[in-house]
């Protein structure tokens, strides 16, 4: 199965409309977004995607009951911080990773053998032990100025950082 990895989209909705053009070429069957969608009508963008969506609250999420109001109307599975997901018969856990330490005690926990983070705006594809740690980016561009997703494949937990051009 292969999944499109979303984070840090910070309203930048044409860099949003450039993911999903992405991820329909890349042929991916869900998305998972790392948060920091940040305002409701950012989510809203992803309800033309055709596929299930899943993810995680950032910090910069602060209108948390519009964005739960828009994910209940699109029916994807967005929790708190951490979002713990089976897909494809892969465990994995979706964090957005404010705080560090915590994604590495994630990692280190060997509990997921998937584990999907954001907030640092760096992508990352890196493997730890069993344990393969995607970071996929700034989708927003805003910070580093490389707009960023990633493309995973769960039949071999290979993962693919792509430029948003």
């Amino acid at each position: 199965m292969l999944v499109g990895l979303i984070s840090d989209t910070h309203d930048n909705l044409p860099m949003v409309e450039k993911a999903l053009k992405l991820f329909q070429r890349e042929s991916v069957q869900c998305v998972v977004h790392a948060g920091d969608w940040v305002a409701p009508f950012t989510a809203r963008k992803f309800d033309v995607y055709a596929g299930k969506l899943y993810g995680s609250y950032g910090n910069n999420d602060g209108e948390v009951l519009g964005l739960s109001r828009v994910f209940k109307d699109m029916n994807a599975v967005v929790r708190g911080e951490f979002t713990e997901l089976e897909l494809d018969g892969d465990r994995m856990a979706v964090i957005h990773g404010t705080y560090p330490p915590v994604v590495d005690a994630v990692v280190a926990s060997a509990r997921f053998p998937t584990v999907v983070s954001g907030h640092s705006h760096i992508p990352v594809i890196e493997r730890r032990g069993d344990v393969l740690l995607v970071n996929p980016g700034e989708a927003c561009g805003y910070l580093y100025g490389r707009a960023t997703v990633a493309v995973l494949d769960t039949a071999d937990r290979e993962a693919k950082i792509h430029e948003l051009r």
